[in-house]
This record gives structure tokens, C-alpha cells and sequence, in this order.
């Protein structure tokens, strides 16, 4: 089986900096048996574990993945019109809050995400 390449780029870059797995588990909260697993591709981790390893190397999350000093350049086709830039959960903290109720609706079932949807329907017509 071969080995993830997110987890040589994790320890690539955790070496990079003078890190130890030890440091990597007091910043992470993470097991460093498990930091292990991840670095030679015994594990696969969850974005939520890459984002905290993302924090404890100092780096943005597209870090892990690309290997520029810049992000990389996101295609027009994919890129939101400027209509829609201030729209709401689109950056900051309301982003967050986005992104934690997305994964919090992900783990509901489908029944308890319909009432969800009828309540707040309800509500946006007031």
C-alpha cells in the first residue's frame, strides 16, 4: 500500500520548522502515535484533524496540499461573481459559523433536517 502524500508533506513540513511529533501532540491535543500513523500513511485524517495540524505548524490549510508561497489560482468558472461577495457566510465569522452548521446538519438524519428546514422557513417569513 503506499503512502499518503499528505502525511510526508505533514512531516516535510513539521521538520522544516524544528518541530517534534511531541510538539505537534501539545499543540494539536493530538496522540503522537497518531501524528505517526498520519505522517507514513496508515491513517487517513479528517479535514477537522488536518485543519489542527494546519494550526499547530503555523500554516494555512492550503498549505498541506500545494507547495506555493500564494494560493493558487482558482479558475473563473469558479470564481463568485461580485454580486455575491457580501453575501452572508461568505468570509469571517459568520463563514465559521457556516461551515460548523454544515458539518452539524451532515451528521443529523434527513428527517431532523426537513423539520430544521420547515422551522427556519417559517421563521424567514415572519
Amino acid at each position: 500500500m503506499p503512502r499518503m502524500i499528505i502525511g510526508d508533506r505533514l512531516r516535510e513540513m513539521r521538520e522544516g520548522k524544528k518541530l517534534s511529533q511531541g510538539d505537534i501532540e501539545k499543540r494539536t491535543g493530538l496522540l503522537r502515535c497518531y501524528i505517526s500513523r498520519v505522517e507514513n500513511g496508515h491513517t487517513v485524517p479528517a479535514i477537522e484533524t488536518l485543519e489542527k495540524m494546519a494550526r499547530a505548524l503555523e500554516v494555512p490549510l492550503y498549505q498541506l496540499f500545494y507547495d506555493g508561497e500564494e494560493p493558487p489560482q482558482v479558475p473563473n468558472l469558479l470564481k463568485r461573481k461580485s454580486s455575491d461577495e457580501n453575501v452572508w457566510g461568505n468570509s469571517g465569522k459568520d463563514a465559521r459559523f457556516l461551515g460548523k452548521l454544515r458539518r452539524l446538519l451532515g451528521k443529523s438524519s434527513e428527517e431532523d433536517r426537513k423539520l430544521l428546514l420547515h422551522m427556519t422557513q417559517k421563521m424567514a417569513g415572519r
